[in-house]
């Protein structure tokens, strides 16, 4: 790390998620425990990273990690549980997943998942913490990814550009197609477009 960035603690996860926000495609939630002696240059908030930035550093955080784990909830499981206690169950399952376990994690958010291990939930923690910024960006470039794949998949819908978030293109994709298989019927975009199209 470049000198004054905060240290990776030894046995330290972050966890972060991304697409909490979006009208379609998963949510998705990584876990990281970085080397303190092996840390990537450069960490930091995914959203504050250029993507071929995030892509570069995702490799390098998963060949010099400790250990990382990688969840992803489809929409139907959103809109099943809700979108709180979706992120809420993949961060644990994503936690629980790490080998080697770490001693402590740290999530980013206010939300408090159930581990069995001592978690704290601090806000901002992705701009801190170099573990939740290491598993933002690998959360990040892991569900940009799959929603490439859908709009392959789904094409007409602006995916490759807007990842499924609420932008006026995409909104406006919705009023003239209705929603597709990964829209999350829960939103209330969605289920207007969905009413529409009826």
């Amino acid at each position: 790390m470049s000198g004054g960035s905060p240290r990776a603690r030894e046995g330290e996860a972050g966890v972060d998620e991304v697409g909490r926000g979006a009208l379609a495609g998963p949510v998705v939630v990584a876990a990281v425990v970085l080397d303190p002696d092996d840390v990537p240059e450069g960490l930091r908030d995914s959203k504050l990273l250029p993507p071929q930035r995030r892509e570069v550093l995702a490799r390098e955080i998963r060949r010099r990690a400790r250990a990382f784990a990688v969840v992803e909830l489809p929409a139907a499981l959103v809109d099943l549980w809700d979108i709180r206690r979706a992120t809420l169950l993949a961060m644990s399952w994503v936690i629980a997943r790490l080998d080697p376990a770490p001693t402590r994690v740290i999530v980013d958010g206010r939300d408090r998942p159930y581990a069995r291990l001592p978690l704290e939930a601090r806000v901002g923690a992705d701009r801190t913490v170099p573990a939740v910024s290491a598993a933002s960006i690998v959360a990040k470039v892991h569900r940009d990814a799959r929603m490439g794949e859908y709009a392959r998949l789904y094409p007409g819908y602006g995916f490759e550009r807007h990842k499924g978030y609420p932008t006026a293109d995409h909104r406006g994709c919705l009023v003239r197609r209705g929603p597709c298989p990964i829209h999350r019927r829960s939103y209330a975009p969605v289920a207007r477009a969905e009413e529409g199209a009826r």
